[in-house]
């Protein structure tokens, strides 16, 4: 089966301020996705919650090699990059019908390029 990321896009705003009982009901929901990805026979390679874009770090590489280090996401938005899933699908219409079952606001979906 072929593979697809799904990108979680959210306002990170007040993530900081959430209690413990917020944070927990978030992922609560994540586990009956996680559920639901699994009954419709798609495979969950690996997903994972990300830190907020604040404790990122983004080199960027100029034209003749020189990096520049900086704090922060590469982009800067009002929502951020929170989290993925790396699914196997039986094809992009399997994984766009999953991504619409996902208890985030924006979900972006790409297939992996295949590089064997």
């Amino acid at each position: 089966m072929p593979s697809y990321m799904l990108l979680l896009y959210g306002d990170p705003t007040g993530w900081e301020d959430k209690g413990q009982e917020e944070i927990a009901a978030a992922m609560a929901l994540h586990g009956q996705f996680t559920e639901q990805i699994l009954a419709s026979g798609a495979k969950i390679i690996s997903s994972e919650a990300l830190e907020l874009g604040s404790t990122a770090t983004t080199i960027r590489t100029r034209d003749g090699g020189e990096q520049l280090v900086t704090d922060g996401p590469f982009a800067e938005t009002k929502e951020e990059l929170g989290g993925f899933y790396l699914i196997e699908a039986r094809d992009l219409d399997h994984a766009l019908g999953l991504a619409k079952l996902c208890p985030e606001p924006n979900v972006e979906v790409r297939p992996v390029m295949p590089t064997e």
